[in-house]
């Protein structure tokens, strides 16, 4: 199993008949007819489980072109339909110009059947293949497409290192002997909870079934206790409506949980993992077998284009693993949505559909405008959008403050204040994103006192002079970017204070200059940084001053809003976090204590804080490590700050501990926000890796959010609100170029670019 392989791979085994495996093994054969090539799986060739196949236009592209063969006796099986049908509440809405095919499961195996055997694939069914360390000795190439519960990847663990999530829904594959017109998504609100349908035609007279609901609806309704016949009876009765009153049949189903696996490594020596053996994706975002069949594709053209086995396996992985990795994502948020479904169920009809549609990411606000600009037309129209107005140009009122659009500058700490004077640079910095359009823009985390300063370059609000460095700073934005509110952002470093600025070493002590620091317990923050001390009742009252102080001197520099910074494992996250919070008196224990002092220091701050200006909080709404704060703790954290008078809750995640293990992603950090404001009520702003305009009119239209934070991408482009509005052709009232840069309101011209090549192309 160790060191390089260098032979072409003659002999190949295959573990699994399923579609990857079946298409593998015809791929291989026909690159190379002089190819051994042996499939073993355990079932008769006439064994399916599941109904129908959904399959992209891209995948049967990259089929077209690998073999012609496979892709005209698919056309002739396909069923083909446009639109997608949301029934919730009696109420049916309909998007189109989706593009799906689908076909049997069985009519597909048949079809790869038939083409291995044409090339002279050995096929053994109904027999198991022998174990993967005598087939690693009697093969070149041992392909493990042995599907999600692989005996090959569990052989080899150690090496693939697998990681299977077990998700909270329950969900059953069923047919029905009649096609749907189009997929369609219903919603059965039950006494038990809510449930859902996902169907689609796959032939003229039948379509998939599959009927999902969380572990706790399942229980509830008693489903655990029914036999197969039983529970389909049931789903029958409960979607009478979407079935036409007709029953729905079965092959061997059960009520199962999705899985997702992903595994460290796809290949070990001259065995490769494919389809569900590497990776599964949640069904309501397409089929695994998309996932298996775009691998096969790949892992045959990298046995072409590489000069050794070894290399082959290696560039398979580095090709597929990124579009897996992104398919999962999706996945992950599909699934999710679907889990937390019922915070939903409240929205207006189109603008539940919407939500619906665009739950995963991949559908967006401007690729659903091309496909149907019809019903998108009437998403914005009841969401509020005037005619020709982009969801992020709508205006958003906090307490007294009107914003002009949806966009905020996220704080970013800069490091380049002198004693915690904001100079030129400062001036700079934000004058430039307030001329770059957007509704809103947020200061770093300006800190309350010497001690709170996260490094020596940290601006701060507690002296006069600081005061009136931000003063000029706020009548810039006021006198040359009118539209434009500031906010500013304040917060104390606690056990992550004393560092050295980013770049010199982020998170790392300073090597000399360094100042004590204090925290709701004496925890450091890595095992290298300074040991705080915990604070005491005297101090934690000195510091509550502190904070009020500052926003004194913010109102009085002329700030248009506050935002108090309880994330990111800064002190006042750590009061709330438990990992971070471990004290025994009136400020640690259960989540109501761990709130006080944070909410004692809101109150102070709010006390002196103008009435008319809004206030917000930030925090993290989980520390991506387990016995932290959970999603959960976020919405009780947030319903208390909501009690104590805070106008929107800016929902971020993690930067507590430093063990954590976040999920990233695109927008990944969006669920927690839509969970705190569809379950609190309350005005959220999302942050996170939201990186397009795209993505922040989908966000809002979908209603997940209110306002959608960006830092990078500022970064990148001071100016992106601004190239938003011409990208869109917008010039209303939700964005005002500046005098001097109306030349520049026409988006430039590009150059041509041309369509990538089909990855494998083969001869007829």
């Amino acid at each position: 199993m160790e060191g390089t392989v260098t032979m072409n791979p003659l002999r190949v085994a295959v573990i699994g008949g399923g579609p990857g495996g079946l298409y593998a093994a015809a791929l291989l054969k026909r690159l190379d007819p002089s190819r051994e090539i042996t499939l073993w799986e355990r079932n008769a060739p006439d064994d399916t489980f599941g109904f129908g196949v959904v399959l992209s236009d891209e995948t049967l592209g990259g089929i077209e072109h690998a073999d012609p063969v496979v892709y005209e006796a698919l056309q002739k099986h396909f069923t083909r339909w446009d639109d997608i049908d949301i029934v919730h509440r009696n109420t049916r809405q309909t998007s189109g110009g989706h593009g799906f095919a689908a076909l049997g499961r069985k009519r597909l195996l048949e079809i790869l059947h038939e083409r291995c055997r044409s090339l002279g694939v050995e096929l053994r069914f109904r027999s198991e293949a022998p174990y993967p360390a005598w087939l690693t000795e009697a093969y070149d190439l041992v392909i493990a497409a042995d599907g999600v519960n692989s005996t090959t990847r569990e052989a080899y663990a150690h090496v693939f290192r697998p990681h299977v999530a077990t998700h909270h829904c329950r969900y059953i594959w069923l047919a029905a002997d009649f096609a749907f017109d189009a997929f369609r998504f219903e919603i059965a609100e039950t006494e038990h909870g809510v449930m859902q349908l996902h169907g689609y035609p796959y032939a003229p007279d039948a379509s998939t079934v599959i009927v999902e609901m969380h572990e706790d609806v399942w229980r509830s309704a008693g489903f655990e206790e029914l036999d197969e016949t039983e529970s389909v009876e049931r789903c029958a009765k409960i979607f009478a409506e979407a079935l036409h009153g007709r029953s729905l049949r079965s092959n061997k189903s059960a009520w199962t949980t999705f899985r997702t696996v992903v595994n460290q490594r796809w290949s070990h020596g001259n065995v490769v993992l494919l389809g569900d053996a590497a990776h599964t994706a949640h069904f309501s975002i397409g089929s695994g077998t998309k996932l298996a069949v775009e691998d096969a594709l790949a892992l045959a053209a990298c046995l072409e284009e590489q000069p050794s086995l070894d290399k082959a396996l290696a560039a398979y992985e580095e090709e597929r693993r990124p579009v897996v990795a992104s398919t999962q994502r999706a996945a992950r948020a599909s699934l999710e949505w679907f889990e937390n479904l019922g915070l939903h169920l409240d929205q207006p009809p189109r603008q539940f559909a919407f939500n619906l549609l665009t739950r995963s990411r991949r559908v967006t606000h401007d690729n659903l405008r091309l496909r149907d600009a019809r019903f998108t037309g009437a998403v914005e129209r009841e969401f509020g959008c005037p005619p020709g107005t982009p969801p992020m140009f709508t205006p958003f009122r906090l307490r007294g403050l009107t914003l002009r659009n949806r966009v905020v500058v996220s704080p970013m700490d800069m490091y380049s204040a002198t004693e915690g004077v904001p100079g030129d640079f400062h001036l700079v910095h934000l004058g430039a994103r307030a001329l770059g359009g957007a509704g809103l823009v947020m200061t770093e985390m300006v800190c309350v006192s010497p001690d709170g300063r996260i490094t020596p370059g940290c601006a701060g609000l507690y002296t006069g002079r600081q005061g009136e460095s931000w003063k000029r700073i706020t009548d810039f934005v006021h006198a040359q970017s009118p539209g434009t509110a500031i906010g500013v952002q304040l917060g104390h470093s606690g056990r992550k204070g004393s560092t050295k600025l980013m770049w010199e070493g982020m998170d790392e002590p300073l090597e000399d200059g360094n100042w004590p620091l204090t925290a709701a317990s004496s925890l450091p923050y890595k095992p290298d940084s300074q040991t705080p001390r915990e604070l005491t009742r005297a101090q934690l009252t000195d510091i509550r001053e502190q904070f009020a102080a500052a926003a004194w001197r913010a109102a009085r520099a002329g700030f248009d809003l506050l935002e108090l910074h309880c994330a990111h494992g800064y002190l006042l996250s750590g009061f709330l976090s438990p990992l971070t919070n471990r004290r025994t008196d009136a400020y640690g224990g259960s989540l109501e204590k761990r709130l006080r002092f944070p909410l004692e220091v809101f109150d102070a701050v709010r006390g002196v804080w103008p009435e008319e200006k809004p206030m917000t909080v930030r925090i993290s709404a989980t520390d991506w490590t387990e016995g932290g704060t959970t999603a959960e703790d976020a919405v009780e954290i947030a319903r208390a700050f909501v009690a104590h008078g805070v106008d929107a809750i800016d929902v971020s995640t993690g930067q507590v501990v430093a063990e954590e293990r976040p999920e990233f992603g695109r927008s990944y950090q969006t669920p927690y926000a839509d969970r705190i404001r569809h379950t609190v009520g309350v005005p959220v702003i999302a942050v996170g890796a939201i990186s397009s305009w795209d993505d922040v009119n989908s966000l809002i239209l979908a209603g997940r959010t209110d306002l959608c934070a960006l830092a990078r991408p500022h970064l990148y482009d001071p100016h992106w609100t601004l190239h938003a509005a011409a990208e869109q052709d917008y010039a209303g009232p939700g964005v005002a170029w500046p005098a001097p840069y109306g030349a520049g309101s026409r988006r430039p011209q590009t150059g041509r670019t041309d369509a990538p090549k089909p990855r494998l192309t083969l001869g007829t």
